[in-house]
């Protein structure tokens, strides 16, 4: 009986807790599969950010600690300053993601989702997608966007398309886990509910999810791309 091929993937996460927010289960399972997962931070997670893109930034912050928990294959850190995205040349950012995805050639990409609320997710999506070109990054087979909890589905602008998934994971055997990886943000990032980015909020998204695709619990994408 033939293996399946071990993946590397990255998640690119416009700030430090996307990533257990949007898809921390889907992570796991990757990780559980023996797949190299690479996780990609752009902002800085402290509210003093150094210079735009710093060798050696201080780590003042849980992001340490939550890719210990996770176990990922690598951490990369942009450490450009918390809402400021805006005010960086696009092509410095094209070209730091860019480094990082030539750098580990990954076959999966998880991304934002571009109609996102917070402009740091929108911004960062636009700044990936040239990085996943067939013809520049050939490794990149797929391309996912994930959702956010209080930015994926709090879009007022009726131009901006909604978050619809296409592609759905079970993570039923992993979402204890990543609540527990969550808490590791505490009271800065993670708050009671109703406040949407709580732990009563990720069970019932997660229920939600996986009454809509038969399974107890799972996390939703929306397909961007795949090359088979």
């Amino acid at each position: 009986m033939m293996s399946t091929p071990q993946l590397t993937i990255l998640h690119v996460s416009p700030h430090a807790d996307d990533e257990t927010l949007s898809c921390g289960g889907v992570l796991l399972a990757h990780l559980a599969a023996g797949d190299r997962v690479h996780w990609l931070v752009v902002t800085a997670f402290a509210e003093k950010s150094g210079p735009l893109f710093p060798s050696d930034a201080p780590n003042h912050d849980p992001v340490s600690a939550v890719a210990a928990a996770y176990g990922f294959t690598g951490v990369h850190r942009l450490e450009i300053a918390d809402a400021r995205l805006d005010t960086i040349p696009r092509v410095d950012l094209v070209d730091a993601i860019g480094t990082v995805v030539r750098d580990i050639a990954p076959e999966v990409v998880y991304l934002p989702h571009p109609s996102d609320v917070h402009s740091d997710h929108r911004i960062v999506c636009e700044a990936a997608i040239p990085c996943t070109k067939w013809f520049r990054f050939p490794s990149v087979r797929r391309v996912l966007a994930y959702e956010t909890l209080s930015e994926s589905n709090a879009a007022l602008d009726p131009s901006h398309a909604a978050f619809r998934p296409t592609v759905y994971r079970d993570i039923t055997p992993h979402l204890e886990r990543k609540i527990e990886i969550l808490r590791l943000y505490g009271d800065a990032e993670i708050g009671e509910h109703p406040f949407p980015r709580s732990e009563t909020a990720v069970r019932a998204l997660a229920a939600l999810r996986g009454s809509e695709s038969g399974f107890a619990a799972a996390e939703a994408f929306m397909l961007l791309r795949d090359r088979g």
